[in-house]
């Protein structure tokens, strides 16, 4: 793997649009756009910490701001403004998100205070319309974490990070999600009992993109590296963050489609991570193309 870019507190959320890499840093509350020779640039400032990135089919850019548990939009002509107030359904944390091609943004929620070490409960995916309406799309998910669309804005996939597995639902033509089902069981699905007992799996999927095959990349976050994962489970590639840096999240984008960014930390203790300068971009070409949908 190749570094992109160093000096990052901790970096989440990467996209490809337009030519640039999109990436949040969420303890240093902005959004970079990142070009492909490793420049950086200021997009936005977030002070309750961006997460999830995606736009809007006329070009407005959406962020999952985690604290207050808002959706922010930023218009084309720079103007911030909120999107959607998701705190009247989800008291915890909100994290990673997908907008789909009709302008749905599917948000996943912690579903307990990770970073406190509270006592596990399973999160929701929230749905958030075109005009800010939020509606619970699914519960009962083991942190719903990464998600994708498929091209034809037919099916969601979430990557349950403490379940050791994606989940599909099939989208209706109004956003509701229906027909849940295991796409793959990746990993051991580990006691949701405590802190020390859900991260028992040997593999954490995070966050991930869809690629050209139907195939996606993700991140394991326990070990350090990305996986190209076959439907049903079977992991047929997979690079590993250099230095025995922790991997967290991915994605794919370049001119061909074909180059993997991976967002790397030595751990994601929140601490830690505020403490230091320690975030960094690697990239790493691979054969298969980014799906020409939706991440």
């Amino acid at each position: 793997m190749e570094k992109l870019l160093e000096g990052g507190l901790f970096f989440e959320g990467p996209r490809w649009h337009d030519g640039s890499w999109y990436v949040s840093d969420l303890y240093a509350h902005e959004v970079l756009r990142v070009g492909v020779d490793g420049r950086a640039e200021h997009v936005v400032t977030v002070p309750n910490q961006p997460s999830g990135l995606g736009w809007l089919p006329e070009g407005s850019l959406l962020v999952a701001s985690m604290t207050d548990r808002r959706i922010l939009r930023l218009s084309p002509d720079g103007v911030v403004s909120q999107h959607a107030d998701l705190s009247a359904l989800s008291a915890q944390y909100i994290n990673d998100m997908v907008v789909d091609g009709f302008g749905r943004a599917y948000v996943g929620t912690f579903g307990f205070d990770l970073f406190a070490g509270a006592t596990p409960k399973p999160g929701d995916i929230l749905r958030v319309d075109p005009d800010g309406s939020v509606h619970v799309a699914a519960q009962d998910l083991r942190f719903p974490n990464g998600m994708v669309v498929t091209p034809e804005n037919d099916t969601l996939i979430v990557a349950e990070t403490f379940g050791g597995r994606f989940t599909a639902f099939t989208i209706d033509r109004d956003g509701s999600l229906r027909d849940r089902r295991v796409w793959s069981q990746v990993g051991t699905e580990p006691s949701y009992e405590s802190i020390e007992t859900i991260v028992r799996t040997d593999f954490a999927p995070d966050g991930c993109v869809l690629d050209a095959e139907g195939h996606i990349w993700v991140a394991d976050a326990l070990n350090g590296r990305a996986c190209r994962v076959a439907p049903g489970g079977k992991v047929v590639d997979e690079v590993h963050a250099p230095g025995g840096l922790g991997l967290y999240s991915c994605t794919l984008g370049g001119e061909d489609g074909r180059t993997l960014l991976a967002c790397t930390a030595p751990s994601f203790a929140e601490h830690e991570r505020k403490a230091a300068k320690e975030g960094e971009l690697y990239v790493h070409t691979v054969d298969v193309p980014r799906s020409e949908g939706r991440p």
